[in-house]
């Protein structure tokens, strides 16, 4: 509820739309080379023959596709697969951390450009 609010209420401009690209570089403010970039392991071919959803279709897929094949092939013994899972669980947690940090990131940034476009029109007025 505070992100609707402020999405829509208190700072329009200043709140990123959730589920769409960065505005901004993605390399503005970090170091000559940038960051890394992040790479899709599993293949698209990969995930269809899996018939992986659409929503598992991340940064994560080759780990579930691990995940999968290895319950198919221990299968009624699932639980013998648990270190697998935790290493696609703890994948999945560390796409959600970086999202979360993406959409802060974008957040800051918005609110930075409001504030340089303010200080702009307070000197032109000045002048």
């Amino acid at each position: 509820m505070g992100n609707y609010i402020a999405r829509y209420v208190t700072n329009p401009e200043g709140t990123p739309v959730p589920l769409t690209e960065p505005t901004f570089n993605p390399n503005f403010g970090f170091p000559e080379k940038g960051r890394k970039r992040r790479v899709m392991i599993a293949t698209e071919d990969e995930m269809e023959s899996a018939k992986l959803p659409l929503q598992d279709r991340d940064y994560c897929a080759h780990l579930l596709l691990n995940y999968r094949s290895c319950c198919k092939d221990v299968w009624p013994w699932a639980f013998r697969c648990a270190h697998v899972k935790h290493e696609y669980l703890h994948c999945e947690y560390e796409d959600y951390i970086l999202r979360l940090k993406e959409y802060e990131r974008e957040k800051r940034l918005l609110l930075r450009k409001q504030r340089i476009e303010k200080k702009r029109l307070r000197e032109e007025l000045a002048a």
